[in-house]
């Protein structure tokens, strides 16, 4: 099946895709979540700090148009009464703002966590362009946050008339009520109202964050092109990576052949593998490999061994043990030390024999 050339986003966001967009402030929300949540917030609220609220509006009211109906008062002492009003209204309606305000951070906290970002708010020029703002105007997300703010519109117009023209027939009869008790009714009345718009709005915002969740992962979705060039950007390219590889590889080996004129003994397999050793007794604890190889670098191995007359020793034991066990550069584990104690002790005895020959001439 030939691969998908085209431009079609049909691969899963990548994690890098998902944090560049974070990190713009792109993230899957609801706005609808937030709303919803701050009229059931406010239902609860009511329900228990109504009593409360209640109580306390009516204290104000009393005694504000008490002093007015007392006496005439002066343009100083109405400035006076006026802020005391203000004041006492934001005592009262503090544990409903409160909670909302509360509700607004944390349902936004919930769907996106903690983010801190200024890519939303950056000033675009391109914003500004008639061409592109109409272009957006009309665009499908612009059409469905028209359809979804008329969808909400008329619920709550609906809710709001149907509760209202149930109650028609006892507004005649607020006039004939005390303060309290129109106060009583009327917050009732919003309390249905609440109660019913909230009700409504669960199941549009239902829809909505499953939508919004749909959308934003089809707007992240790449390319195959853009996955291999983001692998190319993040990782490197695969084609440079490996000739990284093939010039460090030659310049370890290079270093490598460098230290096999001063070895000790080659030990070979005896034409796949060759280990080159060297011992120092005033600078090593144990034998170290210098240089190790298979195939073509185990020739290699060699062949410098003999133009630089280092004596090659033909183990397969312990060529094998060697080349799997030890790295270059590292001493010999314990378990060989035996093995590679005799074969030293082997070419040390061959370096001997012409200077016995030559003493004894």
């Amino acid at each position: 099946m030939a691969e998908n050339t085209s431009g079609e986003k049909t691969e899963q966001p990548t994690s890098k895709k998902r944090l560049d967009a974070r990190k713009k402030g792109d993230v899957a929300k609801s706005r609808e979540v937030p709303s919803v949540a701050v009229l059931m917030v406010s239902l609860i609220s009511l329900a228990v700090f109504g009593g409360y609220m209640a109580q306390h509006l009516q204290s104000t009211i009393k005694s504000v148009w008490g002093l007015v109906t007392i006496r005439e008062i002066t343009i100083v002492e109405f400035n006076t009464l006026f802020q005391h009003s203000i004041y006492m209204f934001l005592v009262i309606m503090a544990p409903l703002m409160g909670a909302i305000f509360l509700t607004a951070i944390l349902t936004n906290v919930m769907q996106v966590g903690f983010m801190l970002t200024v890519g939303q708010i950056k000033p675009k020029f391109d914003k500004i362009n008639p061409l592109k703002g109409l272009k957006r105007l009309f665009s499908p997300q612009s059409l469905n946050e028209l359809f979804k703010a008329l969808t909400k519109l008329g619920i709550i117009g609906a809710v709001a008339y149907l509760t209202v023209s149930k109650e028609m027939k006892n507004l005649a009869f607020l006039g004939d009520m005390e303060l309290a008790g129109i106060i009583a009714y009327i917050s009732s009345v919003i309390f249905k109202i609440f109660i019913r718009c909230t009700l409504a709005m669960v199941f549009i915002v239902a829809i909505d964050y499953a939508f919004q969740r749909w959308q934003f992962e089809k707007k992240l979705k790449m390319t195959k092109q853009e996955v291999k060039d983001e692998f190319k950007t993040t990782e490197g390219d695969p084609l440079v990576k490996s000739r990284i590889k093939s010039i460090q590889m030659q310049m370890a080996r290079k270093r490598m052949m460098q230290d096999v004129p001063d070895a000790d003994v080659v030990i070979t397999n005896p034409t796949h593998l060759a280990i080159a050793i060297k011992y120092d007794a005033t600078q090593m604890g144990a034998p170290r490999v210098v240089a190790k190889g298979a195939g073509a670098v185990a020739a290699r191995i060699r062949e410098v061994a003999k133009e630089h007359q280092v004596p090659i020793v033909e183990n397969k034991p312990l060529a094998r043990s060697l080349f799997k066990a030890v790295e270059i550069g590292d001493e010999i584990p314990g378990t060989l030390y035996q093995m590679v104690a005799e074969v030293l002790a082997y070419v040390y005895g061959l370096k001997k024999k012409p200077a016995n020959m030559a003493a004894g001439a």
